[in-house]
């Protein structure tokens, strides 16, 4: 008798060494990955790369590009791991569903807007829409004069905060703006108007995307089950920054095939203020059956040292997942930890360290100097001014909000959306006589008409309002007189006499705002349909950075950051400055449910930051006239004995330098700092520099000597 021996499916030809390309924690992760997963990634550990190479493995091993949909929170994010997938395949992953919550509840929406009552063509509003949106709502309420009432800016930070949060208006009120408790029905009424405004608009706003792209997935069970069954795996980028409406998302994304790999790290939970949600990560192995977990603890960032300082503060959190960073780098530096007289000498301390780096050929680009919040860094900056050291802030204004980009965008919206109100009002106020009434009247006659052409024939009442309206229709056969292509509708705009003049009158650097109107185009060069440039620059929230980031390298500079905002970012050396009571742990913050926790996680992210040195600064007291002594922070009495080295800051006359010395080296400083044409000493003892108030008579003599 014959005997013919099954072997099985062919395995498939793996082109990718992951043996030898991973550890054994990530490799753990990409062979073990079906089914529902949570991955603690902590901080350096390769959180990305081990996303790269699970998508790569489901790819090499027949998983079809458009079964799976990888989220994450930016753009960048995206592309960095599609870009490395592609380098490891030798291909590209055409198909494959990755990008933001929102950008993907756009593409999805898209497809079934009219499910929800929306045409497909629905505008996006951005923050200064909405705030415009939100004040003509308040203002149908006619208060009586004198009533003080939230402004447009809090209100619509407000109506986020609940819709994500999903909370109710009165509890959130109550934790968060007692104050406009008395104002109750009057707010409720404006968030109801400003829903049903955006509706009548054909528009949605951020948190529309996502709340509706949550209503399609509960209302409409076929459409569940369609992209339920869709997406066979899900990734989840930063799972610990989802609010409860992402949560639920996924969640109900994952209903058919139930392939759920989230990654995350608990201990950098930081943005509850934003309503994320630190029980969506912490209670992942109790919502999701057979869940997974696997932790990556091999840090290839920090050094050991650097390490040692992150452990012992996060590990007296209660509500985490313990795990312990691991370092691979070689040993270095303790961290600093470093006293100071005054916010003056903490500021004239970090300058002069940043300058003695430089000297040693540290590039600044590798230096960052981190704070709790943004008023710390005010004395800082005003130090690194009068030294002429270059710095870049974050958070400064994005490129797509900057008014004149603002008015090319709106002008690109109502070609493609004519019941766009919030594009034509803001389209319409740039011309004299035209009021925020009139152009709201305006816009509502003209979003009746059928095409942009028949704008043209149309006449508004009144001869102010007429007047201006004919400064628009200028405009109007500009673009009417090229194609459709995004730049040069751009280019037409920018070119004519009527936008020109306005940018002259409204601002003193309006040559500048017409080279970067220029830039916009050339970055618009890539698009050849309006409609898909408009989703990209009105979702993207990277445009602006990259921007800001080659300016940056023009010139070699430091970053200042708020730690907040340089989460994921890492740099040589790192200050973390204020590290005193009521700034850091903050006293706002403490008076929140588990606020120190999270202030316990954003020191932790701050210190992960550094690779090599880390700084630790704080005021012994603050203010001049009635000085207010500081204990450090309960996070530096947390460390243990011999974690850190403390660092003792002495003037050059204690040290004995003699006063000619310093004054010499103040006279040659004195040429390299452009602009500042007073003379600097490294410390006097009152912790400031020599030409700031002069506390001896020596002191006041200075330039005599000079």
């Amino acid at each position: 008798m014959k005997e013919f021996v099954l072997s099985g499916a062919a395995s498939p030809k793996l082109n990718i060494d992951y043996e030898n390309e991973l550890n054994p924690e990530q490799l753990q992760v990409v062979h073990q990955g079906d089914g529902a997963v949570l991955v603690l990634a902590g901080a350096g550990s390769g959180k990305t790369r081990t996303v790269t190479y699970r998508v790569a493995w489901l790819l090499e091993h027949g998983v079809s590009p458009d079964r799976i949909l990888l989220l994450t929170f930016t753009n960048k994010a995206a592309r960095e791991m599609i870009d490395r997938a592609q380098k490891l395949l030798g291909f590209y992953p055409k198909g494959l569903w990755a990008g933001t919550f929102h950008s993907i509840a756009n593409r999805l929406l898209r497809r079934y807007a009219p499910e929800l009552g929306y045409q497909s063509n629905f505008s996006i509003l951005d923050q200064e829409d909405g705030r415009e949106l939100i004040k003509l709502c308040v203002k149908e309420l006619k208060l009586k004069a004198g009533v003080r009432f939230p402004s447009p800016n809090v209100l619509q930070s407000l109506f986020s905060y609940l819709r994500n949060k999903q909370a109710g208006l009165e509890s959130v009120l109550e934790s968060k703006h007692p104050k406009f408790l008395v104002h109750e029905e009057a707010i409720a009424t404006v968030m109801r108007r400003f829903t049903e405004e955006k509706r009548k608009q054909n528009a949605m706003d951020f948190d529309d995307l996502l709340l509706n792209l949550r209503e399609l997935l509960l209302t409409k069970p076929e459409v569940q089950k369609a992209l339920s069954n869709q997406f066979e795996f899900i990734l989840v980028d930063e799972f610990q920054d989802t609010n409860t409406v992402q949560a639920d998302i996924v969640r109900r994304l994952t209903d058919v095939h139930r392939n759920i790999l989230v990654v995350g790290d608990d201990a950098q939970s930081i943005y509850s203020f934003r309503a994320a949600d630190i029980r969506n990560i912490l209670d992942f192995p109790n919502s999701y059956d057979r869940a997974k977990t696997f932790r990556l603890t091999q840090n290839y960032r920090s050094t050991p040292e650097i390490l040692s300082v992150a452990n012992q503060v996060i590990e007296k959190n209660a509500n985490q997942f313990e795990k312990e960073l691991r370092a691979n780098q070689a040993r270095g530096e303790k961290p600093n930890i470093v006293p100071a007289n005054n916010v003056f000498q903490e500021a004239q301390y970090i300058a002069e360290q940043i300058e003695q780096l430089a000297t040693k050929g540290v590039s600044l680009t590798e230096i960052s100097v981190l704070f709790r919040a943004a008023f710390h860094s005010q004395n800082l900056e005003f130090e690194l001014m009068k030294r002429g050291v270059p710095y870049e802030y974050r958070g400064g204004m994005k490129f797509f909000e900057r008014a004149h980009v603002k008015d090319v965008i709106a002008h690109m919206r109502v070609m493609a959306n004519l019941k766009d109100a919030m594009a034509w009002v803001r389209v319409l106020s740039l011309h004299p006589g035209i009021g925020l009434v009139s152009a709201n009247k305006i816009a509502g006659d003209l979003g009746a008409l059928s095409s942009f052409n028949e704008v043209g024939d149309y006449r508004p009442t009144g001869k102010r309002v007429q007047a201006g309206f004919e400064g628009f229709l200028r405009i109007h056969g500009a673009l009417n007189g090229v194609d459709m292509l995004p730049a040069h509708l751009i280019r037409a705009f920018a070119g004519t006499d009527e936008y020109q003049l306005y940018l002259e009158n409204a601002y003193p650097n309006y040559q500048e705002r017409i080279q970067d109107i220029e830039q916009f185009a050339l970055f618009a060069e890539q698009y050849e349909d309006l409609g898909t440039f408009l989703e990209a620059v009105t979702l993207t929230d990277e445009f602006g950075a990259v921007e800001q980031g080659k300016r940056a390298y023009e010139e070699d500079r430091i970053v200042l950051s708020t730690i907040h905002q340089s989460k994921g970012l890492e740099w040589d050396t790192v200050f973390v400055m204020h590290m005193a009571e009521d700034y850091f742990p903050s006293s706002k913050s403490m008076d929140e449910h588990e606020g120190l926790e999270e202030e316990r996680r954003l020191f932790y992210v701050a210190v992960t930051r550094a690779r090599k040195q880390l700084f630790l600064t704080y005021p012994i007291t603050v203010g001049r006239e009635y000085a207010e002594l500081k204990q450090p922070s309960l996070f530096l009495s947390e460390l243990d004995k011999g974690a850190c080295e403390e660092v003792q800051i002495r003037s050059a006359y204690e040290y004995g330098q003699g006063a000619y010395a310093g004054v010499q080296r103040s006279a040659q400083k004195r040429s390299n700092y452009e602009g500042y044409d007073e003379p600097t000493i490294v410390l006097d003892d009152m912790g400031e520099s020599i030409s700031g108030k002069a506390p001896s008579s020596f002191l006041r003599d200075i330039d005599e000597l000079l």
